[in-house]
């Protein structure tokens, strides 16, 4: 009996190419879209993944040699990488399973032999070349054809109509000097490989390793994006994702369009940035605080926060301070980039003297809890590495919430406890917000009261921060945020009249 159930949870990579203590989680979604700026190893996480496993039935074989060729530059000697996976073989379920593979002087380990078994396909750039610039002759290209009819290839018409927008009818095999290719029917008119777009020929080839690929397949994709369209990617990648669920596969995929961020409620986004010691992955995070890493510039002061709302807050407790000129204010996203964020800066070797990371107090709440979290991003025990621990608790602060008590709740009820002010838009956030008594999603507790109101986001989030902050407990909700920012208000002031 063929194994089977797999799933890769995590991978993790002490040293390859240019990826040094990395590790980046696949679970979650069926689909995983990694970004990062070029040259920080994002194709380097597939190659690696590709060489991981041995075929199940009808994958592709790949070997390390093919995507890590020794030279004289680089003989990838001392690489080293895990992955923690799943499976079924006959009855007996193997759960969060090791497996390590090194680089020594003479091969890597273990041999291909030994690898897990799971069916692997691996689409690099190369398959975005269209057909026609890669064909040397230069007379009449004479093909035989044979129309496919079959109900896989009906579907690919059907989602490939779907992606790119246009009526596909038909699906030819085209046959010429011994080699096969593709050819499609749309409305009517019957063309080639040898005349598709680039994205057009790209897409069917992903279509049909993803609708062919049998259950439980690893399929990984470099540079989904290229030579698409916005809309065509993010259609491309409800397909993928809605053919990943019904076959139990697992999609990964890189890419620079940021857009994609538009789809982490589906899918996960894991986001990629090299440091001087340490490869850093980031969940579900907001590009501004990546730029920040490579190289914007910061304000004076800047702050770190999870989401908008967050950022809202940290504005108002600046503009109180009358500091608010003097402040950044990025998104990290996911809670735990706070730590990732902070430790990369410092792993990077700033000081961070003027910056603040703050949580939105509903997890990593206790002391213990954000020291254990900066020991998983900082690690080691040499000198250096122990003052970035300590500098890197020390900028951490969070808003302080009740008990299990997520931060828009919280908001919600300084809301609904205040009485009649002589603000009549006051009055009005104030008796909207008094209607929401159960939500079934905690944003909505803030995000009802903005469209009730029929307000932009931004505007919506201002006025009703604007109302919270003369609430009696709103100073203890930013306390730590308020003292923090109060001690660098006069030596910030002092900084810029002597700049």
């Amino acid at each position: 009996m063929a194994v089977s159930q797999q799933v890769l949870h995590l991978m993790k990579v002490k040293f390859l190419k240019n990826l040094k203590d990395l590790e980046i989680s696949f679970e979650g979604s069926s689909v995983t879209a990694i970004l990062g700026p070029n040259g920080n190893g994002k194709s380097t996480i597939l190659h690696a993944l590709a060489c991981s496993f041995s075929p199940n039935e009808f994958g592709e074989d790949y070997k390390f040699s093919w995507f890590f060729l020794p030279s004289t530059d680089a003989l990838w000697n001392d690489s080293e990488l895990s992955i923690i996976h799943s499976f079924r073989d006959a009855q007996v379920v193997h759960q969060s399973v090791p497996r390590e593979y090194k680089k020594t002087q003479v091969r890597w380990t273990p041999r291909y032999a030994n690898r897990p078994k799971r069916d692997v396909f691996y689409i690099g750039i190369d398959k975005c070349v269209p057909m026609i610039e890669s064909e040397k002759k230069q007379a009449k290209i004479n093909y035989s054809t044979k129309e496919v009819n079959e109900d896989i290839i009906n579907i690919i018409l059907e989602k490939a109509s779907v992606v790119l927008n246009r009526n596909y009818s038909g699906y030819n095999v085209h046959t010429a000097s011994g080699k096969e290719f593709i050819g499609v029917v749309v409305d009517g008119l019957r063309y080639s490989a040898l005349s598709m777009s680039a994205g057009e020929q790209k897409v069917f080839y992903i279509l049909e390793k993803i609708f062919r690929a049998n259950k439980y397949s690893l399929i990984l994709i470099d540079e989904l994006d290229l030579l698409l369209h916005d809309q065509a990617m993010k259609k491309l990648v409800d397909v993928i994702l809605e053919r990943s669920n019904e076959k139990k596969l697992q999609v990964i995929f890189t890419t620079h369009r940021e857009s994609i961020l538009e789809l982490e409620d589906r899918i996960n986004i894991r986001h990629i940035v090299c440091r001087p010691n340490k490869t850093l992955c980031f969940n579900e995070t907001k590009p501004d605080a990546i730029n920040r890493l490579t190289g914007v510039q910061p304000t004076p002061i800047e702050v770190f926060v999870e989401d908008d709302l967050a950022a809202t807050i940290v504005k108002k407790v600046a503009a109180k301070l009358r500091i608010a000129k003097y402040t950044s204010v990025r998104r990290y996203g996911a809670a735990t980039n706070c730590f990732t964020t902070v430790g990369g800066l410092l792993l990077g070797g700033e000081t961070c003297d003027n910056s603040l990371f703050v949580l939105d107090g509903d997890v990593y709440r206790t002391p213990e809890e954000k020291v254990t979290a900066v020991n998983r991003v900082l690690t080691g025990h040499d000198q250096n590495v122990l003052q970035a621990k300590s500098i890197a608790i020390s900028i951490i602060k969070q808003f302080i919430l009740p008990d299990a008590v997520p931060p828009e709740k919280h908001l919600h009820s300084l809301l609904i406890n205040m009485v009649e002010t002589d603000n009549d838009e006051f009055n009005e956030i104030i008796e909207v917000a008094t209607e929401i008594i159960a939500v079934d999603n905690e944003h909505k507790f803030i995000n009802d009261i903005i469209h009730r109101l029929g307000w932009e986001r931004a505007i919506g989030l201002s006025k009703i921060v604007d109302l919270a902050a003369t609430s009696g407990d709103w100073d203890n909700y930013v306390s730590e945020v308020f003292a923090w920012l109060s001690s660098k208000k006069d030596n910030m002031r002092e900084e810029l009249a002597v700049a």
